[in-house]
């Protein structure tokens, strides 16, 4: 009965498609194998979207609100550099201080602007430089268009990141002023102290009166005797 069957079947195919039946089932394989490839891409297109974002938002941990921190030193702000995930990631400009922790990907580690962080990289953005001796705060000798141009980041930051403090800047104390406040300080002491009493002189100046005076005396017998 089954080999009837197959025989009807055969006959079947070379009379509708005109194909042997090896070449009718090699074509039907073929386009089941077509159709599952076509439809693994597409589908798998359509679904990989959605299963990244999915497990980007797992990954992700919501950022905690920014720190107020006040007025810190250039040495605290390095702390802030992104190394340790668990500190907010923080920039300076103009010496204010600003949470960029929401742009890790651009300020952190392995990021583009990764240096800028944890300094106050004023004249590095106004200069668009990567060297590191213009990462610092430091304004003087910039020109019209380089101030400009900080002044448009400072902007960005203020629209963008909140501000969390400001950076406290150390004077230093040169030579010359050292030198001054010494040579002040020694002047104000001589003001401050006693005069030095004057009366000493009026003895010794007594006594040679009175020497001279005695010379005077033993000495004019002494020409008399030479005029007789």
């Amino acid at each position: 009965m089954a080999l009837q069957l197959w025989e009807t079947l055969k006959d079947s195919i070379v009379a509708y498609t005109g194909l042997s039946p090896a070449t009718f089932f090699t074509c039907v394989a073929l386009g089941l194998a077509l159709y599952y490839m076509v439809a693994g891409l597409f589908g798998s297109s359509d679904h990989a979207p959605q299963v990244r974002s999915r497990r980007l938002e797992e990954e992700m941990e919501p950022l905690p609100p920014p720190v107020q921190l006040g007025e810190v030193t250039e040495e605290q702000l390095k702390e802030y550099d992104g190394a340790d995930p668990k500190k907010p990631l923080l920039m300076a400009i103009k010496g204010q201080i600003y949470d960029v922790s929401q742009s890790r990907v651009f300020y952190g580690p392995g990021g583009p602007y990764h240096l800028f962080a944890g300094k106050d990289a004023s004249r590095a953005l106004a200069k668009m430089s990567f060297e590191e001796k213009d990462l610092t705060g430091d304004l003087t000798g910039l020109g019209v268009f380089e101030l400009e141009a900080l002044q448009d980041w400072e902007y960005k930051f203020m629209s963008k990141y909140v501000k969390v403090g400001t950076v406290k800047k150390t004077v230093p104390v040169t030579e010359g002023e050292a030198n001054g406040e010494a040579a002040a300080s020694g002047a104000s002491e001589e003001t401050s102290g006693e005069p030095k009493p004057t009366e000493t002189a009026e003895p010794d100046v007594a006594k040679t009166a009175e020497d001279s005076s005695s010379e005077n005396v033993e000495s004019k017998p002494e020409d008399a005797e030479k005029k007789e």
